[in-house]
């Protein structure tokens, strides 16, 4: 099963940038997209089916606002919309797809622009991690695919001492994904990928991207029983729909 998960940053101008030819040659199974910024009704969905996909989709009550979605090629056994939790649910930041193998989540995790947003973020985290706690019970076998808007480690930013004190890479956010894979799971790229240098976004700012001055803030992180399924994990900065690009995961079943 190959996994992707790509912050589109605008799903309608992503698939006037080739979006959906570039799906096509990568042969997805499943791809979870982050901040739509699109109600299903406004977004012509039979690209999608025309290229095989069932395609789900969670957007914020705002309009052109976050959203998340999942594209899959096999229809899934059940898929739930939100979280349950109204403040998460409001935004549209979560929706999980249960496959025989596995269940997949879409998430996208606030950024933390201002402090009012950044005591939001750690609201989320925290409530998020009691959502996963118990979700695990019941599906053990759980990958969330996402833009989680934190770096982990020192490695995953280019520029970690100048950062230090900007959301993204703030100690707390840091320990809080350390703990989140604490709590079992594991960070797929890193897994298998020890090199640096290896980002998923990138500042408009600065030329950033051609000079690679870029932070890895989108992860597939696979839960602790799937540890021996994973068989290859990416990032492709050549898709460039997008500030970010794809990051994704093979499991063997």
């Amino acid at each position: 099963m190959k996994i992707l998960s790509y912050n589109v940053n605008g799903i309608r101008a992503a698939l006037k940038k080739g979006f959906a030819e570039w799906l096509q040659a990568t042969a997805a199974d499943v791809i979870c997209i982050q901040e739509t910024k699109a109600h299903k009704e406004q977004v012509d969905t039979s690209i999608l089916e025309e290229l095989g996909y069932h395609h789900y989709w969670f957007s914020a009550q705002k309009k052109g606002y976050s959203g998340v979605a999942i594209f899959s090629k096999k229809k899934p056994n059940n898929v739930t919309y939100g979280s349950g939790i109204d403040h998460m649910d409001f935004e549209g930041r979560i929706i999980r797809a249960d496959f025989d193998e596995v269940s997949i989540i879409s998430l996208y995790l606030p950024s933390g622009t201002n402090i009012n947003r950044l005591e939001y973020k750690f609201k989320f985290m925290d409530e998020f991690q009691e959502y996963i706690n118990e979700l695990k019970e019941d599906f053990p076998n759980l990958i969330i695919c996402g833009d989680y808007n934190i770096c982990h480690e020192t490695i995953d930013i280019h520029d970690p001492v100048r950062n230090k004190k900007v959301s993204g890479f703030l100690p707390q956010e840091r320990e809080w994904i350390g703990r989140f894979l604490n709590s079992g799971f594991i960070d797929s790229f890193r897994h298998l990928n020890s090199e640096p240098n290896q980002y998923s976004w990138w500042s408009y700012r600065a030329n950033a991207r051609n000079n690679n001055k870029g932070w890895r803030i989108d992860y597939a992180l696979v839960s602790e029983p799937l540890k021996n399924n994973i068989k290859r994990s990416f990032i492709l900065p050549e898709a460039k729909h997008s500030d970010h690009c794809p990051v994704g995961v093979e499991l063997i079943f």
